[in-house]
């Protein structure tokens, strides 16, 4: 349907990788070790794809500006250590989506809100780094999502335009991001958000699996 798309754009957690339960968790035992209130699972859930200064201002508004460094470095750390213990994988038909959308020629980047090490970390190994030329991270930005910012150095990197690309996320903050891009979307639900929340941030498609994303760039 989308003959002219060249470049698809996608978010990692929630999308690629299975990482929501490491991230709950880190979240919480962040929280139980600052002593501060214990967030409920999807209150937490509801800021992946933000940086985590900005989930934390989410969580809790109106914080010192030291506390949020602090609650996001302690959550790094935290998260490095459960990743041993609660090792991510991809999502079901997201590898072989991926291989058959490069046989056919696409270009693949990411656009995350995770650390760029972090992020390149995961690419290798979850066998999926070769797929994708050019990654961008929340520390290569300058504005992180909703913002445009992402979206358009990848579209500088491989000088395309916003209609020669389209952008495949898991929440609301992916689908802002493509729009306030002038790029399309399309919006997950095997991530952190449903059907309504996509459609309502104004996705131009909505899949349940994977593998329609081949259906959509046919």
């Amino acid at each position: 349907m989308e003959r002219y798309i060249k470049l698809v754009i996608f978010d990692f957690d929630g999308t690629l990788a299975d990482t929501k339960e490491n991230i709950i968790l880190t979240f919480q035992m962040t929280m139980k070790e600052l002593g501060v209130e214990i967030k409920s699972r999807q209150e937490c859930a509801a800021t992946i794809g933000l940086t985590l200064e900005d989930a934390f201002k989410v969580l809790y508004p109106g914080m010192a500006a030291e506390k949020y460094i602090l609650l996001r470095d302690t959550y790094r750390r935290i998260f490095k250590e459960n990743r041993k213990i609660l090792v991510p994988g991809l999502f079901p038909e997201v590898m072989e989506t991926l291989e058959e959308l490069r046989r056919r020629g696409y270009l693949m980047s990411i656009a995350s809100s995770r650390l760029s090490p972090s992020l390149h970390s995961f690419l290798e190994d979850m066998k999926i780094a070769h797929l994708f030329e050019y990654a961008v991270g929340g520390d290569n930005v300058e504005h992180p999502k909703p913002a445009p910012d992402a979206v358009l150095q990848i579209l500088r990197h491989y000088n395309l335009s916003a209609e020669e690309a389209f952008v495949v996320g898991d929440m609301p903050f992916d689908i802002n991001m493509a729009t306030n891009a002038g790029v399309k979307s399309c919006g997950v639900t095997w991530g952190n958000a449903d059907a309504a929340q996509l459609k309502e941030s104004g996705a131009n498609y909505v899949i349940d699996k994977m593998s329609q994303l081949l259906e959509i760039l046919n």
